[in-house]
């Protein structure tokens, strides 16, 4: 299964989940497989090719549960009837609740002994793969992982403005790493009027493009910053509320940059619960947002943050910008847990991974 979980990071297929599957008889790996990109053919497609006719009376493992359904491919389940397999292990169930269980009940049926769930470590592996697909699926909304790079204090900025650069160039390629695996990067418009980032994928393989998407109530973009100059480039959105200034609107519009207007909240702020689903209907499922700290507090307090990347650099900076601002927790009660954190040091930095139940 550890194998199944490494093949599955190696593909693209978003908006379909990330799969990964392994053909195994007796201790020798014959075949492993991953979805590479959507429409192409699943992973456990995959690896029975590669097996051949030894995938026979083996075992497949395989992270997702194999899909019964007609797509823009067949049935895994048929494929897998008919290699002959003898026993599939999976480890995380369908989550989509109109499908769950019918692949697992399909091969059962037809004589296969299916497995689901594996030992507790690798399962998270798994479970942390898939995560967000599953948020997409079950909330209709982009899964977002909430990425920072600050002070050891939990600065992001100076009391003068200047961050560039707190972490290290082997933190910011890291970072840009998470990028190229995301759907779209998120940002607030204070972020792009201070720093006027690009916002692209730099000095890594980028297997695709994230879109860049800019959170502002007014359509507040200048037409000169970096984004909308390489709009035609590079996909670039801006979510604002729907009574947002309509000559701003057109004019972003003509430079190549697509406004979604959504729901505005209480406070006439962008809905970023709405925000998000409109996201979803694009086809996003994986939100990597880089702040700024207002961006991240709204976030954390509408309870939209799904996963925490933080570099964390050995600096003490006192005073400064915050990381995460919004209106914060009343008490202990009302903080965001982290759970299954990992830490490994990147450069000089620390590098802290963690998801939000």
């Amino acid at each position: 299964m550890s194998c199944a979980v490494a093949a599955a990071h190696e593909g693209s297929p978003s908006p379909n989940p990330p799969v990964g599957a392994v053909v195994v008889r007796e201790g020798t790996l014959l075949g492993t497989g991953h979805h590479r990109r959507a429409g192409d053919e699943h992973a456990e497609v995959m690896a029975l090719r590669e097996a051949g006719e030894r995938a026979r009376g083996a075992t497949l493992y395989v992270t997702l549960e194999p899909c019964n359904h007609h797509g823009r491919t067949a049935p895994c389940t048929e494929a897998l009837l008919r290699a002959g397999v003898a026993r599939v292990v999976f480890a995380v169930p369908d989550p989509n609740p109109h499908v769950r269980g019918h692949g697992r009940e399909m091969l059962r049926a037809a004589g296969v002994i299916v497995d689901e769930g594996f030992a507790e470590e690798t399962q998270r592996e798994a479970e942390h793969v898939i995560a967000p697909w599953t948020r997409f699926i079950t909330a209709g909304r982009a899964h977002v992982t909430l990425k920072v790079a600050m002070s050891l204090d939990g600065s992001i900025a100076t009391r003068g403005g200047e961050s560039r650069w707190i972490t290290s160039p082997e933190a910011r390629r890291d970072g840009h790493l998470l990028r190229a695996r995301c759907d779209a990067v998120l940002v607030g418009s204070g972020t792009v009027l201070a720093d006027d980032p690009l916002l692209t994928v730099r000095d890594v393989p980028a297997g695709r493009t994230p879109a860049r998407v800019v959170v502002s109530r007014d359509a507040n973009l200048l037409l000169g910053s970096q984004l909308v100059a390489t709009a035609r480039e590079t996909r670039t959105w801006v979510l604002c509320v729907a009574d947002a200034d309509e000559a701003r609107r057109l004019a972003l519009d003509a430079a190549g940059v697509r406004v979604i207007p959504v729901a505005s909240g209480p406070d006439g702020a962008v809905d970023l619960a709405a925000g998000l689903r409109a996201l979803a209907l694009e086809g996003v499922v994986s939100v990597l947002c880089e702040g700024g700290g207002g961006l991240h507090g709204r976030l954390r307090d509408a309870g939209l943050v799904d996963r925490v990347v933080c570099y964390v650099a050995p600096m003490l900076m006192g005073g400064g910008l915050r990381a995460i601002g919004g209106e914060g927790a009343r008490g202990l009660a009302d903080v965001t847990r982290l759970h299954d954190w990992t830490v490994r040091a990147v450069g000089p930095d620390l590098r802290i991974e963690a998801e939000v139940r």
